[in-house]
């Protein structure tokens, strides 16, 4: 009985120390000392979102961007992550579902940050890599990569509609209900999923035909379609609201967000 006891608590110290282990990985290279004092400075330089909210909303922000980067890792891949990495990264994702206290990214446990650009194989050097960002699939199921040159260009450009990392939670969302097929039936109600697909292949038409400004990569299909006019949608929705007033509508009810009529 003595050893099996000593067994036993061999077995329960293993595990304790295991989870301490766990913990203390998951604090250093997530949140990584991090609070609202610390990010606030980065948030009103860097995010026009975050600008944009009022003093109740962007604590709410800070926040929400705190809990994510606790429970979702940021690792280097070729380069050291640094704090407003981490930040840039989180605002990316919450933007989206900002409207959405209750929103976790339960498809998502790692962001891996390459320096730049890169191919279909993660080699950062060679032929072929332009690749900024991308979802995983297989064994990197709930992995993003992410370019830090793309991810610091989509926050310092503000007038180009684009934002890498954006587009990239924007897919995870759309990917919620399983398909990654432009319908993000986690956000859209069920009576606008019908208008909704009609009026994308009304807009990618458009695009094929050059009678819109929306960019050409949007019409690559449905998915692609969503997350990059999403990119337009946060990064310039005064603009889109004047040039595409329907497509706007629509990205308001599916974001319950009307950007372009906060201060």
């Amino acid at each position: 009985m003595k050893i099996a006891g000593f067994i036993i608590f061999l077995v329960l110290l293993v595990i304790v120390a295991a989870m301490i282990r766990y913990v203390t990985r998951r604090k250093g290279t997530a949140g990584d000392g991090l609070d609202a004092a610390s990010i606030r400075p980065l948030l009103e330089k860097h995010v026009k979102f975050y600008q944009r909210l009022s003093e109740a909303q962007q604590q709410q922000f800070e926040q929400r961007v705190l809990n994510f980067l606790q429970r979702v890792s940021v690792t280097g891949v070729g380069v050291t992550v640094t704090e407003l990495d981490r930040v840039l990264v989180g605002a990316s994702a919450i933007i989206p579902i900002f409207a959405f206290p209750d929103w976790h990214y339960t498809n998502l446990r790692e962001i891996l940050l390459y320096p730049e650009t890169f191919n279909a194989d993660f080699a950062q050097r060679g032929p072929d890599r332009d690749i900024l960002g991308m979802i995983g699939n297989g064994p990197l199921q709930q992995v993003m990569m992410l370019s830090r040159q793309a991810l610091e260009q989509g926050f310092a450009n503000t007038t180009d509609k684009r934002n890498t990392a954006i587009h990239e939670f924007v897919h995870l969302i759309d990917k919620t209900d399983g398909d990654t097929d432009g319908i993000p039936e986690a956000l859209l109600q069920h009576q606008y999923s019908i208008p909704w697909i009609q009026l994308i292949r009304r807009c990618i038409q458009e695009i094929l035909q050059n009678r819109s400004d929306i960019d050409v990569y949007g019409a690559t299909n449905e998915a692609e379609f969503f997350a990059v006019v999403s990119e337009y949608f946060f990064e310039r929705p005064e603009l889109l609201r004047e040039k595409h007033p329907e497509l706007y509508a629509m990205l308001e009810k599916i974001f319950k967000n009307d950007i372009a009529g906060q201060r």
